[in-house]
């Protein structure tokens, strides 16, 4: 019997995908309810909903890896593998969470992610060097194991009240997203529009600088400055940038894809929400309620599209069969 005859479908690791969004939402309703006192319940019931996803993704994962035979070709699949290091990543803002209630216990999960987060990057670093993978095949998730994981973990670090880490991991992500930045803007302008599959990964391109912004706000104290203006002044180009995608993004079909979307844009609203409280907006809350709504509201449509196509099986990308040995 073929190893995969058991599963008819792939558990591939942009699964992940759906608990970071969550956990992103959740982030979002936890800066609103610091800066203009919006309840906290929710943010707490989202960043359950995400450890659960997490917990349930997990175990699913792995085990789909190892029966699959994919144990060995997961990590360096030049498309697949930069969405491993999510598994590490969200664990991070989980932990973050977690420490509010319980100090060590968020602080050994956080720590854990960052360990995880650094292995998996460092390690697929190597590969990119050392492999020859095409620039066609490169695109925007490849920024999620050092760029997106450093900036996380520095915000993450900033929370916890580790100010030197916190400063140190910045840095980590900042160089490595200005240099997979570049590489990866050359690729999607001179090379043909990626596979409609991963036509969502785009959206990934405004997460680079209102994660950073973000971090920067945590480590700064919530204060305007040059940082935050320059990184301010570049989200709101790829802000644009994203607006002027819709069509394209209308050409990818559904999958675990189009949860690119849940996390990169709640960090725009989170990024938001910070500014309407550093600028002292007089209107800031209202209008911190709409930004917080319509996140939740984009969240909703995505879950919802989600269910419905596990309902119908066409969620996930059916497992290819082997092809027979000759002999």
């Amino acid at each position: 019997m073929s190893r995969t005859a058991g599963s008819a479908h792939r558990l591939t690791p942009n699964v992940f995908g759906v608990a970071f969004g969550t956990a992103g939402l959740a982030q979002c309703w936890g800066v609103a309810a610091e800066t203009v006192g919006l309840p906290e319940w929710p943010a707490n019931v989202f960043w359950v909903t995400a450890a659960l996803l997490w917990l349930v993704i997990a175990p699913a994962y792995l085990h789909g890896v190892v029966t699959q035979g994919r144990l060995r070709t997961e990590l360096p699949d030049p498309t697949m593998g930069p969405f491993t290091s999510l598994a590490a990543i969200t664990l991070m803002p989980l932990g973050v969470a977690l420490a509010g209630h319980a100090r060590s216990a968020g602080e050994a999960v956080f720590l854990l992610g960052l360990v995880l987060t650094v292995l998996v990057g460092s390690w697929l670093t190597g590969v990119w060097i050392r492999e020859d993978v095409q620039l066609a095949r490169w695109h925007p998730a490849y920024f999620l194991p050092t760029a997106a994981g450093g900036l996380i973990a520095a915000n993450g670090s900033a929370t916890l009240g580790w100010a030197t880490a916190a400063r140190v991991l910045l840095g980590y992500g900042v160089v490595s997203w200005l240099v997979l930045g570049s590489i990866i803007l050359v690729r999607l302008f001179t090379q043909p529009m990626l596979p409609p599959p991963l036509l969502p990964t785009i959206a990934i391109e405004v997460a680079p600088p209102v994660v950073a912004g973000n971090a920067w706000f945590a480590i700064n104290g919530g204060r305007l400055d040059l940082g935050a203006e320059l990184l301010g002044g570049y989200a709101v180009l790829m802000v644009l940038v994203q607006v002027s995608m819709f069509s394209t993004y209308r050409k990818a079909p559904f999958g675990p894809g189009y949860w690119a979307f849940s996390f990169s844009y709640a960090a725009v609203f989170t990024n938001a929400v910070s500014w309407l409280a550093v600028e002292h907006v007089g209107d800031r809350k209202p209008l911190t309620y709409v930004l917080v709504a319509v996140a939740t509201a984009g969240w909703v449509a995505l879950a919802g599209r989600t269910v419905l196509a596990l309902a119908r099986r066409t969620f996930l990308p059916p497992v290819v069969p082997e092809a027979p040995a000759h002999t």
